[in-house]
């Protein structure tokens, strides 16, 4: 599966085995500011989106097989039916809650804003009409489709490029059991979210530190690096 990359940034590539055993990928726009070749809301590129395939099995042309259930399977030419989930700029990075399944999306801002995503089938996060929770432009296009918000975002004052991590299941730490733990690779912060089953996540400052953060990532028994 190759997929061209316009410019040397946004290019992502996260790549995490779901639950249900198919391959999840995650990339950008294509790079640059404002989305320049319009990547994002349209469907007929891979690219700003994520993706979901079967790597065991293979369809016709190609060395992977599209699931059957994948959500836009059914609209022929106009969305390629790779496509999990749309409107991505940057996300860095995935992961799944070995607990509950959920797909986690860290979605690194332009503008103003940080944001945290759980991402759900067939869902369109926004970009490039939006950032976080809000327009990214006054005179941004309306857009047919209603957008997923994030569950928290945070402001370029806390931090300027935000790197996903991992909802933590480990033993070590019981007072963070189940939140979600992401960082900041531009200031250093590092923030536990609780969601609690709720729509939207509190956050909470948990370590500012000299570090630029770029991965996290799980040992076998869920303790978190």
């Amino acid at each position: 599966l190759d997929i061209p990359q316009p410019f040397w940034n946004h290019n992502s590539g996260s790549i995490e085995f779901g639950p249900d055993g198919y391959l999840y990928m995650a990339l950008g726009d294509g790079g640059a500011a404002d989305d320049p070749h319009k990547n994002n809301q349209n469907g007929r590129t891979l690219l700003g989106s994520i993706l979901r395939i079967d790597v065991d099995r293979r369809d016709p042309g190609k060395t992977y097989a599209v699931p059957r259930d994948n959500p836009f399977i059914d609209r022929g030419d106009n969305v390629r039916p790779e496509i999990w989930a749309v409107g991505f700029r940057n996300p860095w990075k995935i992961c799944f809650d070995r607990e509950t399944g959920e797909l986690w999306e860290a979605d690194v801002g332009q503008d103003l804003w940080e944001e945290v995503n759980v991402v759900v089938r067939g869902g369109n996060y926004g970009w490039r009409l939006r950032e976080g929770r809000h327009d990214l432009h006054p005179n941004s296009p309306s857009f047919s489709d209603e957008f997923v918000e994030p569950v928290w975002e945070y402001h370029h004052s806390e931090g300027r490029s935000i790197t996903g991590g991992a909802v933590y299941r480990g033993k070590r730490l019981p007072e963070i059991a189940g939140h979600y733990l992401c960082a900041d690779w531009v200031s250093g912060n590092v923030w536990s979210l609780d969601r609690k089953g709720k729509r939207d996540a509190d956050g909470r400052k948990i370590a500012k530190t000299s570090l630029a953060v770029t991965a996290f990532g799980e040992d076998e028994a869920g303790e978190v690096y």
